[in-house]
């Protein structure tokens, strides 16, 4: 399947060779949400199209995907689409609501809901993401790698529950409380889920796979090695062993687990290339924790890119010095925020590029 798609050469690797550790011409840059609100093209799609609608339609969502690479010298893309394409295909509605973000009208209140679930053919629900993938590696035409990813299965089930963002998560932990086999339940079918996406990603032609943990920040270390960990681990093994019984090359992962900045050490042994961080850990440190065999990805404030182009400056080149230009993948500590300046992404990026 993914001989036939006759992809063009890629001339920037930078960000393959670091997830894998291999030397690099230049520190590798991008930035999650690098396609969205902060570019005013963006804006202009949206004004005509529905957030999902964009997600589901392969020539709106390679439209947005260009969007950052035509004004930055990126060295990756990522597809543009959403992680709660997975509850969708699982059968729930979700809703985009202005100012809100999203909204799930019915979320699964008790585990009785767990039967109005589909699991059955999912990853068949989801074919227009894996179409906009093959679509975006021809657009780019081997300028620079191109990301797939997916939620992890906590941060899913959290959004499941809570009916879209929560600050705190309290319901969500309650299942895990009380209903601790059905919480299992539910996060052993997203993690099957995740591994068919995954697996249709790849073979479509996504070049490198982010894992996204984003609610980790609201377990314990002992809960997020408990009830987040074990299915991260499971992700990564069943589809590289999924991969390999069908002779297809695997590709670097990375798992960003937000606020998990306690788990360093437990993170790197699960087999995934590269470990993104937030803004809240300090360079030096997640180097000691993790060892020198993983790629580090981050990790600069967000909010920093409010500040003026010098100051971003400053702060880019210490980042990017502090961590090296060994296993090394440049990024924010989190996605960028709808009113960054566009001048802080191009300094952002010039920085990068300049550091060492």
């Amino acid at each position: 399947m993914k001989d036939t798609k006759n992809f063009p050469a890629l001339k920037n690797d930078n960000l393959l060779r670091a997830a894998r550790g291999e030397p690099v011409d230049r520190v590798p840059v991008w930035v999650m949400r690098q396609a969205g609100r902060y570019l005013p093209e963006f804006q202009e799609v949206r004004k005509q199209h529905d957030f999902f609608t964009i997600c589901r339609t392969p020539e709106l969502a390679c439209e947005v995907t260009m969007q950052p690479l035509r004004r930055f010298d990126l060295d990756a893309s990522i597809i543009f689409s959403d992680i709660l394409v997975i509850p969708q295909a699982l059968g729930m509605t979700v809703e985009m609501h202005a100012g809100v973000g999203p909204v799930f009208p019915e979320p699964l209140k008790t585990p009785a809901d767990l039967a109005k679930l589909t699991p059955e053919g999912a990853v068949g629900r989801l074919t227009y993401v894996g179409d906009a993938i093959t679509m975006m590696r021809h657009m780019l035409e081997g300028r620079v790698p191109l990301i797939g990813f997916t939620g992890a299965p906590w941060t899913l089930m959290g959004y499941m529950i809570e009916g879209g963002g929560s600050k705190t998560m309290a319901k969500s932990k309650v299942w895990l409380t009380d209903y601790p086999e059905d919480s299992k339940k539910l996060l052993t079918m997203l993690t099957d889920a995740i591994v068919d996406y995954l697996e249709m990603q790849v073979k479509a032609g996504a070049q490198l796979l982010q894992i996204f943990e984003s609610s980790a920040e609201h377990l314990s270390k002992d809960d997020f090695l408990k009830w987040a960990v074990p299915h991260i681990k499971d992700i990564r093994d069943k589809l590289t062993e999924r991969l390999k019984q069908q002779s297809i090359p695997t590709v670097p992962m990375t798992l960003f687990a937000k606020g998990a900045g306690h788990s360093l050490k437990e993170q790197a042994t699960l087999g995934y290339d590269v470990i993104g961080l937030d803004w809240t850990v300090d360079p030096v440190e997640a180097r000691k924790e993790v060892g020198p065999n993983i790629t580090l990805q981050g990790n600069l404030d967000p909010q920093d890119m409010y500040k003026t182009p010098e100051e971003v400056r400053t702060l880019t080149t210490e980042m990017v010095r502090k961590f090296g230009k060994e296993r090394y993948i440049a990024n924010l500590g989190h996605g960028i925020t709808p009113q960054t300046p566009i001048v802080s992404m191009e300094t952002l990026v010039e920085a990068v590029h300049n550091a060492l």
